[in-house]
């Protein structure tokens, strides 16, 4: 909230609780259970085996951050990324790097992915979001591949880039700063610090390399209908199939998964159900249905 003080402004930072802000016209209703209001959706989290599941995804970084601390990788460790979603997230975190220091300038303070509490204090700052929280990661592990699962019309076919992290001059805060950033550029084959989108899930899960394996899913990719867009019902093509085909596409891809011996080899998990992006009204069928058929990782 921007409010004229002294010839300036003085900025007031609050998550926000207006309905119209999360566009999802039937998501009052649906809060039971997850969040006691709109304001307080971030705070949505709980931990269950080696499932971390959230309203917002940049709990995902955090979820990994803890795993990192846990498990020790080193910053040449290959790990895969399994992520799916109908976005990137690979927009630039508002973190200032300098002298090869993290920080957060809203907060204040170092970021260190080694440090989970410092994670958690740019999630709470909106240092690191929804559309960033796979850059810092990214940054910090330059051999580590993703496998991005991504519906039409976003990924019509799949496609492999070589990943290149950099810095970027920041555009709102202070324009001497620099901020890390990922570019993505066309590469010829999958691999260590490659990013292969893709629609068809047998590629998806195609000669995965030996290491630690994470996922992520963020419940836009089997029904995107608003996509945080206020105007969603005037856009002539969305990802908006009906409960039915949600369901059967989540134990379709859960079937992949085992089927590749996979969940085993998961060490971390996040399930985020994006509010603004994935119809509220989907949120519990959705959830019985992931533990159901994932039940080994939330044991």
């Amino acid at each position: 909230m921007a409010t004229p003080e002294d010839g300036g402004w003085r900025l007031d930072f609050r998550w926000p609780d207006e309905l119209e802000r999360h566009v999802d016209p039937m998501l009052a209703g649906h809060l039971r259970g997850w969040a006691p209001g709109l304001g307080e959706m971030v705070q949505s989290v709980r931990r269950q085996g080696r499932v971390t599941t959230a309203l917002y995804d940049t709990w995902t970084l955090v979820s990994w951050a803890d795993w990192a601390a846990r498990s020790n990788p080193g910053p040449d460790a290959h790990l895969t990324i399994l992520h799916v979603d109908d976005h990137r997230d690979l927009m630039s975190p508002r973190l200032f790097v300098d002298g090869g220091v993290w920080r957060d300038p809203i907060a204040g303070g170092a970021f260190e992915f080694g440090k989970p509490d410092s994670v958690r204090r740019a999630l709470e700052s909106g240092a690191v979001g929804m559309g960033s929280f796979l850059t810092p990661v990214l940054h910090g592990f330059p051999a580590a591949e993703v496998r991005h699962l991504c519906q039409p019309p976003k990924a019509p076919s799949t496609a492999v880039f070589e990943i290149q992290p950099h810095l970027q001059r920041d555009d709102l805060i202070d324009p001497d700063a620099m901020r890390p950033a990922i570019t993505l550029v066309p590469a010829d084959r999958h691999g260590p610090g490659r990013y292969m989108l893709t629609p068809d899930v047998g590629d998806w899960l195609r000669d995965l390399a030996t290491g630690p394996v994470l996922l992520h899913i963020d419940m836009d990719y089997f029904n995107n209908r608003f996509d945080g867009d206020g105007d969603w019902a005037e856009r002539p093509q969305r990802l908006d199939p009906p409960a039915g085909a949600v369901i059967a596409r989540i134990r379709s891809v859960a079937e992949a998964l085992r089927h590749a011996r996979l969940l085993p080899r998961i060490e971390d998990a996040v399930i985020a159900y994006s509010p603004g992006f994935f119809p509220s009204e989907l949120w519990d069928p959705a959830d019985r249905a992931l533990r159901e058929e994932l039940e080994a990782l939330y044991a």
